[in-house]
């Protein structure tokens, strides 16, 4: 008898659900003409572009750290300028410049354009990491690694650089997170990534919460899941040390 009766008001309460503006907004937004299906191409597009701008980012990252603390005095003085002129700018306005500037007469995907974008403006903020990380390294360990025969650069490589990474993972996790975010303005040259796609189900719905809403939450569950991994591994890299 109790079961029934609270089936009952279940049922109740699911036909009030399915009758509310709040139903009709999330069957529009996402049920109808599969548009969960754009959210997920969108998804994939966001991903791309940020796996791919991070990876270069930190190619050039790298060599951008190497050169400003190079005493070689124009490669400093080129990593310095370059660092400068790309933090002192907004990502958006890089992103335009490489779209309707450098690009703008030759036939090369959108999204390429984008990863290249935003791995241009991540180098700069991932050199000044990696660029701390080095310099927080006791001076003493290239000594000790020079006095092994090592050459500079293999010093580098085998003491330096591993001892630093530990340093700058805390920072560098910060960074990638950022980029996440930063991609949301890839819609500007008409890229359909995942806040592109929620403003087209928008313009098609007249609804503006809920498409917005997912899109917001994918961001943060992305966000979320990079910030574990990142915490995992910085929390094996402790443990390693403490052996």
């Amino acid at each position: 008898m109790v079961s029934a009766l609270m089936l009952r008001e279940r049922i109740k309460m699911m036909e009030w659900f399915l009758n509310t503006d709040l139903w009709h907004s999330i069957y529009a937004s996402l049920i109808e003409g599969e548009r969960w299906k754009m959210l997920l191409n969108g998804l994939g597009t966001t991903l791309i572009i940020t796996i791919g701008a991070m990876a270069l980012g930190t190619v050039l990252g790298i060599i951008l750290a190497l050169c400003k603390i190079s005493k070689i005095k124009p490669l400093k003085w080129i990593s310095s300028f370059y660092i400068d002129v790309i933090r002192g700018t907004p990502v958006v306005v890089q992103l335009l410049i490489m779209y309707f500037v450098i690009f703008a007469s030759w036939n090369v995907n959108k999204t390429l354009i984008a990863i290249i974008a935003f791995g241009l403006n991540s180098a700069a903020y991932v050199a000044e990491i990696i660029r701390a990380g080095i310099l927080g390294v006791d001076k003493g360990q290239m000594e000790a690694g020079r006095s092994l025969g090592l050459t500079h650069a293999q010093t580098m490589a085998r003491i330096i650089m591993p001892q630093a990474i530990k340093s700058i993972l805390p920072t560098y996790a910060n960074e990638f997170i950022v980029l996440v975010k930063e991609t949301a303005v890839a819609g500007y040259i008409a890229i359909e990534d995942l806040t592109k796609m929620g403003d087209i189900i928008r313009s098609k719905t007249y609804e503006a919460l809920i498409p917005l809403l997912i899109v917001a939450l994918i961001y943060l569950f992305i966000t979320s899941i990079l910030s574990k991994v990142f915490k995992r591994l910085e929390e094996r890299m402790r443990a390693s040390d403490s052996r």
